[in-house]
C-alpha cells in the first residue's frame, strides 16, 4: 500500500471514528498545509531509508549517533502524519530503539559527555513513543529511558555564570543550544508527565537563557559564553539556535498559559528570516553554492531541518492560527527550494545546499537527506504550495 493511499484511508478512518484523545504533549496533526510539500517528504524519506543499515539500527556509517536520532524522530514525524508504517522498524529495531527496549541498559555507559546529544535521543524517545501510541502498542519503554536520560543531564546544571546546563560532562562551556533543548524537555516533559519538578526547570533555564545575554541585538542567539567572562562569546548565530528555543518557549507558553512567551519566540523567529537567508531561504555562514572555502561539517549540514522542525513544533505548541498563516509562505518557500535547487531528482539525494542551484558545492549526504525531510513535513503541515 503507498502512503498517499494510506494517508487517505487514515483521514477516512478518523471520519468514522471521530476525534482521537491522546496525551502525548505535541503528537502531530494531520496535514493540513501543502500536499506537494508531503509528496517530497514521501520521496525524501525513502531514499534516507536506503542509507538505513538494519544490522546496526543507523543510518550512520560512523555511529554519530545525534544526527540518527534526528533521522530517526524525523521519520516518526512522517509517519504520524501520513498515517504510514513504512519505517516501523526504526521504532522496535534502530540503536535508540533496542537499547530503551532493553531493561538492562546501563544509560550511563551508553550516553557520550555531550549533554546536547543526549537532548536529541529524548526528543526521538518521544517520537518513538507517540508512534507506538498510535499504533496501540507500550509507549512505556520510550518514555522511561527518556526520563532516565532527562535526570543524568539535570544533574549538570549549576550556578557558574548564574546558572545553566553545561555542554558537556567536562564543564568546559555554557551554549545556546544545550539549555535551549532543556527549556524544550523541561516544559514539553512537563506536558506529558505533570512533574512540577519539569516546570520548575523550564521556568529557570528561560529565565536564565533571558538574561544570559546570548541573544544579540539582532535578536538572534550566538553559540554561547566565554567561559571566563560569562559574557556572549560573538561566536555564529546558527539557524537552530534560533528554532530551539521558539519550540521551547512554545511548549512553556502551552504549560503556563502566558502568551507573552510566543511572542519572545517570534523575536528570534523572525530573526532568522531576517538575517540567516538568502533569496528567502535559509542559509548558514557555511553554505557555499561552489566548492571553494571550507563548507559546512557533519554537524552544520542538519541545522536548516532542525530550525524547520522546531518552527513546526512551535506551532504546534502555539495553537494559533494567525502564528500558523504568518509562516506558512515562508514554509512553503523553504519546501519548493529544496525541490528546485537542492534535489538530485534522479537518486532522490537531498544536498546541504537550499537557496541557490548547486554549482559543485552542495554535500550530500543522510544527515543532509534528513535535513531536507524536516522541512519538507513542517511544510506539509504549515506550509503553503
Amino acid at each position: 500500500m503507498s502512503e498517499l493511499l494510506a494517508l487517505v484511508l487514515y483521514i477516512a478512518t478518523l471520519g468514522l471514528t471521530g476525534s482521537i484523545c491522546v496525551s502525548a504533549a505535541f503528537l502531530p496533526i494531520l496535514n493540513r498545509g501543502c500536499s506537494q510539500s508531503l509528496e517530497h517528504a514521501l520521496a525524501a524519506a525513502r531514499r534516507l531509508h536506503s542509507y538505513y543499515d538494519k544490522d546496526r539500527g543507523m543510518y550512520s556509517e560512523n555511529y554519530y549517533q545525534w544526527t540518527d536520532s534526528n533521522a530517526l524522530e524525523d521519520v516518526q514525524n512522517l509517519m504520524l502524519l501520513s498515517g504510514s508504517d513504512a519505517y516501523r522498524e526504526t521504532s522496535e529495531s534502530s540503536y535508540l530503539a533496542r537499547a530503551a527496549l532493553d531493561p538492562g541498559t546501563d544509560w550511563n555507559s551508553w550516553l557520550g559527555k555531550y549533554n546536547d546529544d543526549t537532548q536529541w535521543h529524548v526528543l526521538s524517545l518521544w517520537r518513538m513513543s507517540d508512534y507506538r501510541r498510535r499504533r496501540g502498542s507500550d509507549p512505556r519503554p520510550y518514555l522511561a529511558a527518556a526520563e532516565r536520560m532527562y535526570d543524568i543531564i539535570s544533574a549538570h546544571w549549576d550556578d557558574e555564570c548564574g546558572g545553566g546546563l553545561w555542554w558537556t560532562t567536562e564543564h568546559t562551556y555554557k551554549n545556546a543550544i544545550t539549555n535551549e533543548q532543556f527549556l524544550l524537555l523541561s516544559a514539553a516533559g512537563y506536558l506529558r508527565n505533570h512533574n512540577q519538578t519539569y516546570l520548575d526547570n523550564a521556568n529557570n533555564v528561560w529565565q536564565w537563557l533571558r538574561h544570559s545575554g546570548m541573544r544579540n541585538h539582532q535578536g538572534l542567539f550566538n553559540d554561547g559564553l566565554n567561559f571566563t567572562s560569562c559574557h556572549n562569546n560573538g561566536q555564529t548565530t546558527w539557524t537552530y539556535n534560533q528554532g530551539l528555543v521558539a519550540s521551547g518557549l512554545g511548549a512553556l507558553s502551552a504549560a503556563t498559559g502566558d502568551k507573552a512567551l510566543l511572542d519572545e519566540a517570534e523575536i528570534t523567529l523572525d530573526a532568522t528570516i531576517n538575517h540567516l537567508t538568502t533569496n528567502g531561504i535559509l542559509r548558514e555562514t557555511c553554505d557555499k553554492d561552489t566548492n571553494e572555502g571550507k563548507n559546512c561539517d557533519g554537524d552544520q549540514q542538519i541545522f536548516k531541518g532542525l530550525w524547520t522542525k522546531h518552527l513546526m513544533y512551535y506551532l504546534e505548541f502555539a495553537n494559533e492560527p494567525h502564528r500558523a498563516q504568518k509562516y506558512s509562505q515562508f514554509l512553503g518557500a523553504q519546501s519548493a527550494a529544496i525541490y528546485r535547487h537542492a534535489t538530485n531528482t534522479t537518486s532522490g539525494d537531498i544536498g546541504s545546499v537550499w537557496y541557490t542551484p548547486n554549482q559543485a558545492g552542495s554535500i550530500f549526504s543522510y544527515k543532509t537527506v534528513t535535513s531536507g525531510l524536516a522541512a519538507h513535513i513542517a511544510a506539509a503541515k504549515y506550509g503553503a504550495c
